[in-house]
């Protein structure tokens, strides 16, 4: 059986989180082999990377940011996502290419042609196969994120609410273009809401390709 590639997007305080926290436990009590892993921080190198790019009290040149987060996914890809896929696994990324679409295109306001050479470089032409775009008004994730504690705080969610507009903005517009691959869920209500419109997507999904069996399910 050939692997699975997914991916959970959606600007800060969407709560992608903890719907893929949710989605793994439900998956690994049904069997299903699956690699959870984030951008950045997948990796080793990864989480040095993470921790100098998100530090709310460091100075990061726009470029600086894009390229770093290309050598984070670079190194992601090779060493976690491709062997996962070719070991047959479910891999579900917490973020990956569209986030850089996103953030850094129409977040930073870099050219869309750039941001395209750069994610073409570092995926080596990986795509997801499915892609769940957490959807949440940005007040409503303003008021999120700035409910957690100060040390959980990164530098981009203190970022101002129109850069989170153009950020959202952009996600939807991906959604709009891919509508195969993206599939738009929308968080504002309760997290257990949420997680059944995951599950109504994900589960069919993960059936039609072999990783998950119908009987398996019912019988659970």
């Amino acid at each position: 059986m050939s692997g699975t590639f997914i991916t959970f997007e959606g600007i800060d305080g969407s709560g992608k989180s903890t719907q893929l926290r949710l989605v793994s436990n439900y998956l690994k009590e049904r069997g299903c082999n699956i690699v959870l892993t984030r951008e950045p921080g997948g990796t080793t190198i990864g989480l040095r990377l993470r921790t100098a790019l998100l530090d709310a009290q460091e100075e990061v040149d726009p470029l600086t940011e894009l390229l770093v987060f290309a050598a984070d996914r670079a190194q992601h890809v090779r060493r976690v996502l491709r062997p996962g896929l070719e070991k047959g696994c479910v891999v579900i990324s917490d973020r990956y290419a569209d986030a850089t679409v996103a953030y850094q295109g129409a977040g930073r306001g870099f050219e869309p042609a750039l941001i395209a050479q750069i994610v073409h470089l570092a995926t080596d032409g990986l795509k997801p196969d499915l892609t769940l775009l957490f959807d949440v008004p940005v007040k409503e994730s303003t008021n999120r994120t700035t409910r957690r504690t100060n040390a959980r705080r990164d530098r981009l969610d203190i970022e101002h609410a129109d850069f989170h507009e153009r950020v959202r903005h952009a996600y939807l517009q991906i959604a709009t273009a891919e509508p195969e691959r993206v599939k738009v869920i929308d968080t504002s209500g309760a997290v257990e809401t949420t997680h059944e419109r995951v599950k109504d997507i994900l589960i069919p999904f993960l059936e039609s390709r072999g990783h998950l069996s119908r009987t398996r399910l019912e019988n659970v």
